[in-house]
C-alpha cells in the first residue's frame, strides 16, 4: 500500500496522519513503515511528530495520586519483563517532575473524553498519559504498549532491543460502551489461568465486558454453598460427545468447578483491567445439570443425569412450582455477592415447551396467572425472576428470546438470532447488546476449506465478515439507536476443549470485533486493517498466543 510509503500526510480509514515537519533531521529520520503506528484498535485521532521516542533505564514513572497508584505498578508490570529496566514509580509529590512516563487524571476533560477516553502525547524524553479517569488512563497504557516494538509482550528479557516508539500524539474515545466478549465454560471448563489469559487479551484489546456462561445441560461450573450438590453431582458427566462425531462419547468422566474463591479472583483479576464480569446463569432450559441434582424442579420428577450430549434438552425448569423459584433465589443470592456488577444474565434462549405442555402445574399456572399460552408462562418466568433481582438493584439480560410485550424496559436484551430482535428491542425501548450468529459467534468456521482446520460447530464466518459488522442497523432512528449498547463475540465450546482452541477461535477474529465496538463508524477498510493486523500478530506472538493467521483463501 502505498500510502503507508510516506511521512508527510497519511490517510488511514479517514483519519489523519500528520507529521509535524517534513524535513526531520537525520538523527530522527525513519522509514515511514517503521514510525507509522499500527494500532488496533484504530484510535479516533492521531498526529504524527518528528523524532523518536526511546525507553531507557533511566526513566521512572511518576503517579500524580495515590488514588490510582495501581495503574503505575501495572505500567511498569508491562514494561519491565522484557526489558529488565527496573523503573522506580513515584506517587505523589515529584511526580510531574519525572522523566519518562507520567500519569495524570483531568476530571474537568470528562465532558470531552468520557469515562474511558485519553489522551497520549509521546516525545523524545517523555511520555504524558491523561485522562478524565483512572480507566481511561489504563486505555493509554495499551496503545503506549502497541507502540513500541512487539518484543515488549514478552515473559523473558529480550537482548538488543531498541525500545523505540514514534514522538505521536493520539486523543481516543471509545464509540460504544460495551465492548465484550463472552466464553461458555459449561459445556467445557477453563482453568482459572486460562480463563485470566483470555482477560488479558481482552485488555490489551480495550474490551470491557466478560461474560462468562457458567451453568449448562452439560455442566454447573459456579460453586454455590447452599446448593453443594450443585458442583458434587452437577459439574461433572459420565462422558463427552467425540469432537469429530456428535453422536458417540468418548467414554471419559469429565468435570470441572469455579470455586467462589476462584471466582472472586478472576472478578478482581478482571476489575484491574477495567473489566465488568457478567455471570450468567441459565433458565428456564439448558438445566439439565442442575435437574440432575433437582429432578424435582422439572415438570415429570426425572431422574436425570448431566446431559452428555450437545443441543437443546426438553427438560427444563417447571415453571408450576414455587420451588423452582425458591431454589433459583438461593442460587443467585449467592451470585449476587459473589458479583458487583450491576446485570446479571439469565440465559432464556431456547427453551421446549413440551413438558409445560404436558404438566398439570404449569397448565395450572396459566390459567392462574390468565396467560394465553406457554410462550406467555416463559415471559411471566423471565418477569418474576426479573422483579426478584431488580429488587436486590440487579438489572437483567437475556438472549432475544426474552423479547414480550411484557418486558420492563429496564430488562437489556442480548440479540442472537440475527439483528431483527435487537431492532424490535430498541423499538419498544430496552437497551440492546448485538451479538448475531452472521458476524459474533466464534466458534463457527473460519475458513470454507475445513480441511486441517480443528473441529467447529458448524456454519462459515471469516475474519473480513467479522469485520465487516455495523451494531447499529440502519433500521433504527437517532434516538432508537441510543439503545445500542455495544456489540460482543462469543465463544460457545461445545467443540472447543483445550485453551489453544479457544484461542485459535477467539483471535484474531476478536481483534476485529474490538475494532468495530471501540474505533469511529469510519473505520471500516478492511485492506487497511489486515496491514495493521499483520503487524499486530507480531505481538501477539510474542505473547503467546495461539492465534490463527488469516489465509488468503478464508
Amino acid at each position: 500500500m502505498q500510502m503507508f510509503r510516506t511521512v508527510c500526510v497519511l490517510v488511514l480509514a479517514g483519519m489523519s496522519f500528520a507529521a509535524v515537519s517534513s524535513n526531520p533531521s537525520v538523527q530522527d529520520e525513519v522509514v515511514a513503515d517503521e514510525i507509522t503506528p499500527k494500532l488496533i484498535p484504530q484510535p479516533r485521532k492521531v498526529e504524527l511528530q518528528t523524532g523518536k521516542h526511546r525507553l531507557t533505564p533511566e526513566f521512572r514513572i511518576g503517579v500524580e495520586s495515590r488514588q490510582f497508584a495501581q495503574l503505575g505498578k501495572y505500567l511498569r508490570s508491562r514494561l519491565i519483563l522484557a526489558t529488565n529496566y527496573d523503573f522506580d514509580v513515584v506517587v505523589g509529590e515529584g511526580w510531574s517532575k519525572v522523566s519518562g512516563l507520567r500519569l495524570h487524571i483531568d476530571e474537568r476533560l470528562l465532558d470531552t473524553l468520557g469515562e474511558e477516553g485519553y489522551r497520549l502525547t509521546v516525545s523524545k524524553r517523555n511520555a504524558e498519559f491523561l485522562a478524565a479517569t483512572p480507566t481511561g488512563l489504563f486505555y493509554a497504557i495499551q496503545t503506549y504498549c502497541q507502540l513500541l516494538p512487539p518484543e515488549i509482550g514478552a515473559k523473558s528479557v529480550q537482548r538488543g532491543i531498541d525500545w523505540v516508539a514514534p514522538c505521536i500524539k493520539i486523543e481516543d474515545v471509545p464509540r460504544f460502551g460495551w465492548r465484550g466478549m463472552m466464553l461458555d465454560s459449561g459445556r467445557h471448563f477453563f482453568s482459572v489461568d486460562a480463563i485470566k489469559a483470555f482477560l488479558d487479551q481482552m485488555a490489551r484489546h480495550k474490551m470491557n465486558r466478560f461474560h462468562w456462561h457458567l451453568t449448562e445441560d452439560q455442566g454447573w461450573r459456579l460453586a454455590i454453598r447452599a446448593e453443594p450438590k450443585l458442583t458434587e453431582v452437577g459439574a461433572r458427566r459420565s462422558e463427552t460427545p467425540i469432537l469429530s462425531d456428535r453422536n458417540n462419547g468418548d467414554g471419559q468422566p469429565y468435570g470441572g468447578f469455579y470455586s467462589q474463591e476462584d471466582v472472586r479472583e478472576i472478578v478482581a483479576y478482571a476489575a484491574e483491567r477495567h473489566i465488568m464480569v457478567i455471570p450468567e446463569i441459565e433458565m428456564p432450559g439448558h438445566c439439565q445439570a442442575a435437574l440432575a441434582v433437582h429432578p424435582e424442579l422439572s415438570c415429570t420428577g426425572g431422574p436425570f443425569e448431566v446431559a452428555t450430549r450437545w443441543g437443546v434438552h426438553r427438560d427444563v425448569y417447571c415453571a408450576g412450582t414455587d420451588e423452582t423459584f425458591h431454589f433459583l433465589a438461593r442460587v443467585l443470592t449467592e451470585v449476587h455477592d459473589l458479583f458487583p456488577a450491576p446485570y446479571i444474565h439469565i440465559g432464556g434462549d431456547e427453551c421446549p415447551k413440551d413438558r409445560w405442555k404436558d404438566c398439570e402445574r404449569c397448565q395450572k399456572r396459566i390459567a392462574d396467572e390468565g396467560l394465553e399460552d406457554e410462550t406467555e408462562l416463559q415471559a411471566w418466568f423471565i418477569q418474576r425472576m426479573k422483579t426478584w433481582l431488580n429488587a436486590r438493584d440487579r438489572q437483567i439480560i437475556g438472549w432475544d428470546e426474552i423479547l414480550h410485550d411484557e418486558l420492563a424496559p429496564n430488562a437489556t436484551v442480548m440479540s442472537w438470532r440475527g439483528v431483527q430482535g435487537g431492532i424490535a428491542a430498541a423499538k419498544q425501548g430496552h437497551d440492546v447488546i448485538m451479538s448475531p450468529t452472521s458476524h459474533c459467534y466464534l466458534d463457527y468456521f473460519q475458513s470454507k476449506n475445513t480441511e486441517g482446520e480443528p473441529p467447529a460447530i458448524g456454519g462459515y464466518l471469516p475474519l473480513k465478515t467479522v469485520y465487516a459488522f455495523e451494531p447499529i442497523p440502519a433500521e433504527l432512528t437517532e434516538d432508537e439507536a441510543q439503545h445500542i449498547l455495544g456489540a460482543q463475540g462469543n465463544v460457545w465450546t461445545e467443540y472447543i476443549a483445550t485453551p489453544e482452541h479457544m484461542e485459535y477461535m477467539s483471535w484474531p477474529r476478536g481483534c476485529a470485533i474490538a475494532e468495530r465496538v471501540w474505533s469511529a463508524k469510519d473505520v471500516r477498510d478492511f485492506d487497511e486493517f489486515s496491514v495493521r493486523l499483520e503487524a499486530h500478530l507480531a505481538r501477539m506472538k510474542v505473547l503467546g498466543v495461539n492465534f490463527r493467521a488469516p489465509k488468503t483463501t478464508d
